[in-house]
């Protein structure tokens, strides 16, 4: 039997009646890993992982991840295990200390049994930056996963594992959730340590997850929410037990579609599964209706992204320059040192991001440029959140297609505003709680939609989310061997 294509709960339940073994789990998952055909994983963690199941503490059986396999996305530290963001500056690598979320997955007994390919330095959407190559999708082979987070979504859509943890800083997590027939989730910003995770854009960056059900996305959330003093940024605020309200009726709750985005998008098979989602949920009581924001504020999230994430990114990579750490190149000075391993070691998507960076930041171009997006940012946070006043949630398609092929991505900037493809990037400029699921098929490939609340509402967003996976039936479905 295979195990792996099965939901956490399934498998904790399974390993509380002894019909398996946490030994059997991890052996399976390293076979399929090291079987992968989509080019998912960095670094796969054989002998690490076999040491820790074999020292598991039988006193933390009853923990939900108990002897339960994950993936982890290569931007957060693990020790004693290379890690390099998918960045050839980063070759070599080898962290002293783990992320915060990923020493409380393994204090819950899960056992880490990869590293994912990813985007360079989490830098893309693609999934084909990184210094191994192109991450491609498990539902079919000549399509892309999507990226930053593409190594994760590939591993659990494929069934190699039964979650995944990734980084979403514009929509990381979430496009691809939608692209592979995932739940992906990114909590509040706070609401999760970010301890050990390298930064791409601190204002902007969340810990973030896929797995294959809404109740399994809770229940992650339970292990890793809460304080770390550790991370200054992250809150004080109390976890709840968000799988507590799950099926909660959600009549009376108030829904928003924002109609500058649905009218964007043209594919007439999302439309339609995403209005006929709509009816179920109207008729299980809740009001869903359509609303404005003003186009110009939806045309500005892309570029206002752009900027403050290249411009943090320029700032917070400063330090890789082939000095500290890494790869270092000849030079006849340390500038010289450093010029020659950046222009080495960075892709040309890292290099174009850092060049936009740079000059937004100048001191002749920043209240032009980053100041001016600053203030963009505070005018596009303020409409969702005059939305959430009245609204319980704002519901969308997750993306105007289905996965893309190969030649028709591209992480290069364009001068067309696209709507649809990079609306999700306000979840994280509002640091609010958002989650794509699945909603449909089209030509056997899988799309989802996005439900964004308010700051801190995990627990409504979860309950709602629950509900549209109730009426489309599409939990825990994987990209089976042949498709």
């Amino acid at each position: 039997m295979k195990y792996m294509n099965l939901s956490i709960v399934e498998l904790h339940n399974l390993i509380s009646k002894g019909e398996v073994s946490p030994i059997e789990l991890v052996k399976e998952a390293l076979e399929l890993a090291k079987a992968d055909k989509y080019n998912a994983f960095e670094y796969i963690c054989e002998k690490e992982a076999l040491d820790r199941v074999n020292k598991l503490d039988e006193s933390k059986k009853n923990n939900l991840l108990y002897g339960i396999p994950v993936v982890i996305k290569d931007n957060y530290s693990t020790k004693d295990i290379p890690t390099t963001a998918s960045s050839n500056i980063l070759n070599g690598y080898v962290p002293l200390f783990s992320a915060e979320v990923v020493s409380r997955l393994e204090n819950e007994g899960a056992i880490v049994i990869a590293k994912s390919a990813m985007d360079e330095l989490a830098m893309g959407g693609t999934g084909t930056t990184g210094h191994l190559g192109t991450t491609y999708n498990p539902w079919d082979k000549t399509r892309l996963a999507g990226g930053s987070s593409s190594g994760s979504a590939a591993a659990v859509s494929a069934g190699i594992v039964p979650f995944a943890l990734g980084s979403d800083t514009g929509d990381s997590v979430r496009k691809p959730a939608s692209n592979t027939g995932l739940v992906g989730s990114k909590p509040t910003w706070g609401r999760i340590s970010r301890f050990g995770l390298f930064p791409f854009a601190c204002s902007l960056d969340h810990v973030a997850y896929f797995t294959r059900n809404v109740k399994d996305s809770a229940l992650i959330l339970n292990v890793l929410a809460g304080r770390d003093e550790k991370d200054a940024s992250s809150s004080f605020k109390e976890v709840e037990d968000y799988s507590l309200h799950l099926n909660d009726s959600i009549k009376g709750k108030k829904i928003a579609i924002i109609r500058g985005i649905v009218e964007s998008i043209t594919d007439k098979t999302i439309l339609n599964d995403f209005n006929k989602n709509i009816a179920e949920l109207q008729k299980l009581g809740a009001i869903v209706e359509p609303v404005d924001v003003d186009v110009k504020l939806l045309k500005a999230i892309y570029p206002t992204y752009v900027i403050i994430s290249c411009a943090e990114s320029t700032s917070n990579n400063a330090n890789l320059d082939g000095i500290k750490f890494g790869p270092r190149e000849e030079g006849e000075s340390f500038e010289e040192v450093m010029t020659n391993s950046r222009t080495k070691g960075f892709s040309r998507l890292i290099k174009r991001r850092f060049v936009i960076g740079s000059y937004s930041l100048l001191r002749e171009n920043a209240d032009e440029l980053f100041i001016r997006a600053q203030k963009c940012r505070r005018l596009i946070v303020d409409a969702f959140n005059k939305l959430f006043e009245e609204y319980d949630a704002i519901y969308c398609p997750a993306s105007p297609t289905v996965a893309p092929l190969e030649n028709e991505s591209s992480d290069a900037l364009s001068d067309e505003y696209l709507i649809a493809d990079n609306y999700m990037a306000f979840a994280n400029m509002g640091g609010f709680p958002s989650i794509t699921l699945p909603i449909g098929f089209k030509d056997g490939l899988p799309f989802g939609a996005n439900l964004t609340c308010k700051a801190f509402d995990e627990s409504k967003l979860l309950n709602i989310a629950k509900a549209i996976e109730n009426a489309t039936g599409l939990a825990n479905i994987y990209a089976k061997e042949g498709k």
